[in-house]
């Protein structure tokens, strides 16, 4: 199993750990936004899930109806991630407003705990997936990331709602099930935060600046090379497929002008480990 998805699988047996302590204790101690936590657990495990799945798929090598590779795979699970996230946050809202008003018994104190579990635990995730999704250049891994980082804050919102509830039951008899509508909001804040992201990737977004400016420069460095007139680049899952417009000296054979833009492809490939191809166009230089 790869790097990627061994991380994914980690992030799959903790939440799913977390969701039942949660579930369970926030029912048992009868406490709103404890419950809400741990549904927003479970929806992580799906999440979890669904980048295995496309961290999986998206290794299945090129063939003849996939020139570009299945990288994209991992982009949809990205944006599968993110749509998910934002539904699971607005029924967690719901269900949480839902429940305003209503008769219920007192919160108890040791719903605290599983809060507290899962904000260690999730903050580490987090800061694990970040490091490895920005290692590999991984949509999927990365949203998964943000996903466990704003667990910790909903972990934190639902630590200062059940607190409320606990040191003044009678001025702060909802803050619980307030806590728990909080808890929804910020999962699906995130939830648009990685549909958007994954989104612009799959419209085929360039990258940032100094991406294209390491290209252009790897590019130049090549003898024989007077400029670079045209320079694309799209994301194809874990890596970049970019086109390159190099100019050369118009009075070069054929042959000649081939040999540069090969070393040109091959220089590029070796010194930028996010690129996963090019494709080479030459044109005489003014």
């Amino acid at each position: 199993m790869q790097t990627g998805q061994r991380v994914a699988a980690l992030g799959m047996a903790v939440s799913a750990a977390l969701a039942v302590v949660k579930v369970i204790a926030g029912m048992a101690g009868h406490s709103t936004a404890v419950v809400a936590d741990g549904l927003e657990s479970t929806s992580d495990v799906f999440a979890s899930g669904f980048v295995l799945l496309g961290l999986t798929l998206a290794a299945i090598p090129a063939d003849e109806n996939h020139p570009y590779g299945h990288g994209r795979v991992e982009t949809l699970t990205g944006l599968l991630i993110g749509l998910l996230l934002t539904a699971g946050g607005a029924l967690i809202s719901y269900i949480s407003v839902q429940s305003l008003g209503q008769p219920r018994e007192a919160v108890a104190g040791f719903v605290i705990y599983p809060l507290l579990a899962s904000l260690v635990a999730k903050a580490a995730l987090a800061a694990s997936k970040f490091r490895y999704g920005r290692r590999l250049k991984s949509s999927a891994l990365t949203a998964d990331a943000w996903n466990d980082a704003m667990d910790s804050v909903s972990a934190v919102a639902a630590l200062v709602a059940v607190g409320l509830t606990l040191a003044a039951p009678s001025r702060f008899l909802e803050a619980d099930r307030y806590g728990g509508f909080v808890v929804g909001l910020i999962v699906v804040t995130t939830g648009i935060r990685v549909a958007y992201d994954t989104a612009m990737q799959l419209m085929d977004t360039m990258p940032g600046d100094d991406f294209m400016t390491q290209l252009r420069e790897v590019a130049r460095s090549q003898p024989g090379v007077r400029g670079v007139e045209k320079c694309f680049a799209r994301k194809t899952g874990l890596k970049y497929h970019v086109d390159l417009h190099l100019e050369v000296d118009p009075e070069m054979t054929v042959r000649q002008s081939h040999d540069i833009a090969h070393q040109v492809r091959l220089r590029i490939l070796e010194r930028l480990d996010w690129v996963a191809d090019v494709l080479v166009h030459v044109e005489p230089s003014p």
